[in-house]
């Protein structure tokens, strides 16, 4: 076919034939094998079963509860020195942190030190205290078991004093009795404190303030007294002075049960029982321990009075053992509790041996 006349100065370009792409196709997925598919499912219940654990483990910690963790705890004995496998053992007890109703765990090592005596195992005990002190029951309490231990054991017990064993921590200490050489202060020990006091604040002046007032009412003028919305009457202050007296002279007659040097010299113990704090030094020159000494040298006397050879020794400690909660959770110490006993219980007058300007807002396990 002719091709029809083209203006002058014009080229048609050489026909090319059109080269259309082939179209582009993603490559085919590869299928999961057998074993990919069996770690997920594996991976999978693993999870679920973790999950359903977790629910039981959080279902029993319901059910024992979180407010008692440290009540009712057994006890464990923890290796502390000499050899390993003694035949004789040496206990250290604990008394630590504000003393409040002396239950708890104090009672636990207790109980656990009375039956390892009946066997025959346990030969002396070291009476760890590390404590500013706390309620008159409470430290009476501890200071009686104490006693009634040593005494139904038939053990000599020694006490070794911490960073403070003051006022009711100097109480329990008097479970030593006439034990000569007994009572051993470390280097930094503050003790002594002895006295007591009823801590009492007036609210009064920030109540009217407030527009707040009392309207209890009472059987008779005595009932309140003490109350934190009124000033404290004379008659009122006579009573209070009366029941510390009577505590007060509690504290020194057990003291001189304890330290023979006063029983023969009261005029001695007045001078220093002002509730002053004693270094371990200016103790030990008033007569208020025997020995500045670490837990070491307790327990080579306690050894020593109890006719023990240290190669034949055991030394352990008592611990509480560990709880659901504590494995969860971790072990922790009395966490302070705000609940509505608490504050019934912090404003409810009450005689302390305590080394404090406040009274206990907060419980302790001892």
């Amino acid at each position: 076919m002719d091709q029809p006349p083209q203006p002058e100065g014009f080229s048609q370009p050489p026909l090319r034939p059109e080269i259309v792409p082939e179209p582009i196709h993603a490559p085919p997925r590869r299928k999961s094998g057998f074993f990919v598919r069996l770690f997920w499912a594996v991976i999978l219940l693993g999870l679920l079963g973790s999950a359903a654990l977790n629910l039981l483990l959080f279902a029993v910690v319901g059910f024992t509860g979180f407010g008692s963790l440290q009540d009712g705890k057994q006890v464990q004995e923890k290796y502390h020195s000499l050899n390993r496998h003694g035949r004789d053992k040496v206990a250290i007890l604990s008394i630590e942190g504000a003393i409040m109703s002396g239950e708890g765990f104090f009672r636990e090592q207790i109980e656990h030190a009375k039956r390892d005596a009946e066997k025959g195992n346990l030969k002396a005990i070291v009476v760890r205290v590390n404590s500013p002190g706390g309620t008159i029951t409470g430290s009476d309490y501890m200071l009686h078991h104490l006693r009634e231990l040593a005494e139904t054991a038939d053990i000599p017990m020694v006490v070794s004093m911490g960073g403070m064993a003051a006022s009711g921590g100097y109480y329990v200490s008097m479970c030593v009795g006439d034990t000569p050489s007994s009572i051993f202060a470390e280097p930094t020990t503050w003790t002594g404190s002895i006295g007591v006091l009823i801590p009492n604040f007036n609210f009064a002046e920030l109540m009217e303030r407030w527009g707040i007032r009392d309207n209890t009412i009472s059987s008779g003028p005595l009932k309140t007294m003490g109350s934190f919305a009124r000033k404290m009457t004379p008659e009122e202050k006579l009573v209070f002075q009366a029941l510390v007296d009577d505590g007060f002279n509690q504290f020194k007659d057990v003291i001189k049960q304890g330290r023979p040097k006063f029983r023969d010299n009261p005029a001695a113990l007045s001078k220093i029982a002002t509730g002053q704090i004693f270094t371990a030094n200016q103790a030990l020159v008033n007569g208020l321990v025997d020995k500045i000494g670490f837990v070491e040298d307790a327990i080579d006397r306690a050894i020593s009075l109890a006719g023990l050879y240290k190669e034949n020794v055991k030394v352990v400690e008592y611990k509480a053992q560990p709880n659901l909660s504590d494995i969860l959770f971790g072990q922790t110490r009395a966490q302070p509790s705000f609940d509505l006993a608490a504050i019934l219980e912090a404003t409810t007058p009450r005689a302390y041996y305590l080394c404090t300007w406040l009274p206990a807002f907060a419980r302790s396990a001892n």
